[in-house]
């Protein structure tokens, strides 16, 4: 898709940052790892629905002075695509906060990051079934090498290890989280072709709407906990980093190499989830983590060597 608008395209290095995708998408990955390790610390002291609007109603406070030029430029096209836009919103933003929270409540942050990995998987699957797009060799291939560098990590390098872990309750949630954003990637190339600002604003304003009938039932329901210093940074970190970065680097690096290519990257998500572990954890690191390290890498850039049917 090319770049809805060149008026306002950055310059000089920001130029050269927006333009590459092999650095957007590993920090998108970071980012997002991040959300399940805050989310599980704070699991037991904020709801589901409440740390999900707290976290989009900050991030949209943040960015709405930046977007609210393009937005009103861009209004025309958003009032024309209103049932896409809430599509996004709800599939890719509001369902899938809420329910990787709901599932970070009764499962470790590691499983919930582990079952990650689907979503390359379910992005292939997805543009097939709705777009016709077939993988191709390469991408099949990069997808297995990289499920082999997860197994790597999630097994301990032990298969006995990998055959004897087990799922909780919660890991449905972060499936069914895991599918809606497989959903909301591959149809990311059908989204209005306005500014990225306009499009995250717009689909983050349409998800607060979205999470505020179930916010109003936590509070109706005596669930929502009014947030700490802790959950307040957590809320702070959520709404920057996983939020407006992870979501606006993500969005870039579809455009810019396709869903499917994109995808791969998420890859990336357990490896750095063990990296965040033992930085804030007191973890070591073990060999396996740089088997698996090894086989992520390899998978990616094996897909990445083969070029894209269409340049974008």
């Amino acid at each position: 898709m090319p770049p809805a608008t060149t008026a306002a395209a950055p310059q000089g290095l920001a130029a050269r940052f927006w333009a590459a995708p092999y650095l957007l998408l590993p920090l998108a990955a970071l980012f997002w790892s991040g959300n399940f390790i805050v989310g599980r610390a704070v699991g037991g002291i904020a709801s589901p629905f409440f740390l999900a609007f707290w976290r989009w109603l900050l991030a949209l406070a943040l960015l709405l002075p930046f977007a609210w030029p393009h937005l009103r430029r861009d209004w025309p096209v958003l009032r024309r695509h209103p049932l896409a836009m809430l599509a996004y919103a709800v599939a890719g933003i509001a369902a899938f906060s809420v329910m990787v929270y709901q599932g970070l409540r009764s499962t470790q942050a590691v499983n919930g990051l582990l079952l990650q990995s689907v979503i390359p998987v379910a992005i292939l699957a997805c543009s097939f079934a709705l777009f016709g797009e077939r993988p191709r060799p390469r991408q099949i291939a990069g997808v297995v090498l990289s499920i082999g560098g997860v197994a790597a990590i999630a097994g301990h390098g032990s298969v006995d290890d990998l055959l004897r872990l087990q799922l909780h309750p919660g890991d449905l949630w972060v499936l069914g989280a895991v599918l809606c954003y497989a959903v909301y990637s591959a149809c990311l190339k059908l989204r209005p072709r306005i500014h990225p600002l306009s499009f995250m604003a717009a689909g983050i304003f349409l998800t607060l709407l979205a999470l505020l009938p179930g916010f109003a039932w936590e509070i109706a329901q005596g669930g929502a906990v009014a947030p700490g210093g802790v959950a307040l940074a957590a809320i702070a970190y959520l709404a920057v980093f996983p939020s407006l970065l992870s979501y606006m680097f993500f969005t870039r690096g579809v455009e810019l190499i396709g869903a499917n290519r994109a995808g791969q990257f998420i890859h990336l998500m357990p490896l750095f989830g063990s990296v965040l572990a033992v930085a804030f954890l007191g973890e070591s690191l073990q060999p396996f983590h740089a088997a698996g390290l090894a086989l992520i890498g390899g998978g990616i850039l094996f897909t990445m060597s083969e070029k894209s049917a269409k340049p974008r």
